[in-house]
């Protein structure tokens, strides 16, 4: 448990993925010096970047990889994020504010509410997130996740991390959570989600931000353009004692030492039972599923194991992806992100991303947020500050929820 680039002309050669058929040259890549498939550049000790064409079902796309040897007690990997779940920045800013020397994007988050007109969008990301060894945050319910459809058999609560043991490794992180009144336990059902479970009541800390709480009481369990609940309550809690209350969830930063309860439907009605100055006191963590402690851990799905693609993986839909690999029993870990370049645009499908995975040596596979989010920083030799590799497919590095970041010492 855890607690609280201009155009070179040069040809590259070409790697091949299992999934596809036959082989072609790739193009020069923008922006990016020319490297053969098998070269690697070093990043920092420990820790080596390359690029390389592949050739896939889509046609030609073009791959960025950071090789990270956790092995080297000299390197770690952690949580790049903005100091609050409910906000966003740039993977280059944020990994240079942390002092990190590479880094890719991490999970899918909450980007925007066209489904729910003048309610804030968070920014926050969908799975657990876990930083220097303390929860942030917990999973929101399936059905109100962002990005392509889950593999069968999978959930929001996966989770990619390095345990407190050095080893990276894929698993799931359950919410253990409880407010207590009067000596019994009531369940929370979340922490510092942009969307809570029905019926539930959530806890918002310091972690969260400033942006308003309403959305998490928008949306169903299996729905997230449903509307927002119109039966809410909210309990500020301050040094373990009831200082507030309100009908609607409000807004604005929450000070060290408060947390504000959060309820929608019967957990509203339960919320309001409580009354100012009443002692109430608030617990939480993650539990893995393997029973591991984590010092950092983020969300999104896997789609290798044990050197065997997931069943039921998308074939059909390619698209510049983010994704991580883990080999050697853990000690190395690569961190995959597609170029968003207009020349390599059509990217791969998630049985794809697998197979490039596994390729590089991996037998965990986990994919990350894609599309314009897709960006791979990593310092440039003799520099204190990372660039950009990739071309991420916006144009601009899209502000991001959080990230993965490599750090050497």
């Amino acid at each position: 448990m855890t607690r609280h680039q201009k155009r070179s002309g040069v040809r590259r050669k070409s790697v091949t993925l299992l999934v596809a058929l036959g082989t072609t040259a790739g193009a020069a890549l923008a922006g990016a010096a020319p490297a053969d498939a098998a070269t690697w550049t070093t990043v920092a000790a420990g820790v080596a970047y390359r690029q390389y064409d592949l050739t896939a079902a889509a046609g030609t796309t073009h791959a960025h990889v950071l090789s990270v040897d956790l092995g080297n007690t000299h390197v770690r990997l952690g949580l790049l994020y903005p100091g609050a779940v409910a906000s966003r920045a740039a993977i280059s800013s944020l990994a240079n504010s942390q002092k990190a020397v590479a880094g890719i994007n991490g999970d899918f988050f909450n980007i925007s509410e066209t489904q729910h007109p003048g309610v804030a969008a968070t920014g926050a990301s969908v799975g657990p997130a876990v930083a220097n060894g303390k929860a942030l945050k917990g999973a929101v319910p399936n059905g109100q996740r962002f990005g392509p459809a889950l593999p069968p058999g999978t959930n929001t609560r996966a989770v990619v991390g390095v345990g407190t043991d050095g080893k990276a490794r894929l698993d799931s992180l359950s919410l253990n959570g409880t407010y207590s009144v009067l000596g019994r336990r009531l369940p929370l059902g979340g922490v510092n989600q942009y969307a809570l479970a029905e019926n539930s009541v959530g806890a918002y800390t310091s972690d969260w931000g400033s942006v308003s709480r309403k959305r998490g009481t928008c949306g169903t369990d299996t729905e997230r353009a449903a509307a927002c609940s119109t039966s809410t309550y909210e309990v500020t809690v301050r040094k373990g004692r009831v200082v507030s209350t309100s009908t609607t969830p409000g807004s604005g930063t929450i000070t060290a030492g408060t947390t504000v309860l959060v309820g929608r439907e019967a957990g509203a009605a339960r919320l309001k039972k409580l009354v100012k100055g009443q002692a109430v006191a608030v617990r939480y963590g993650l539990t893995a599923a393997s029973g591991s402690a984590y010092g950092f851990a983020v969300g999104g799905y896997p789609i290798l194991s044990a050197a065997k693609p997931l069943s039921g993986l998308d074939t059909s839909v390619s698209a510049v992806r983010t994704a991580v690999g883990i080999g050697d029993g853990g000690k190395r870990v690569y961190l995959f992100a597609l170029d968003g370049a207009t020349a390599y645009r059509k990217g791969l499908t998630i049985a794809e991303v697998a197979a490039a995975l596994k390729s590089l040596g991996a037998t965990e596979g986990f994919s990350l947020d894609g599309g314009g989010s897709s960006t791979l920083v990593a310092r440039p030799a003799g520099s204190t500050k990372v660039t950009v590799r990739n071309h991420p497919s916006d144009g601009y590095e899209r502000p991001v929820a959080n990230g993965i970041g490599v750090f050497v010492k």
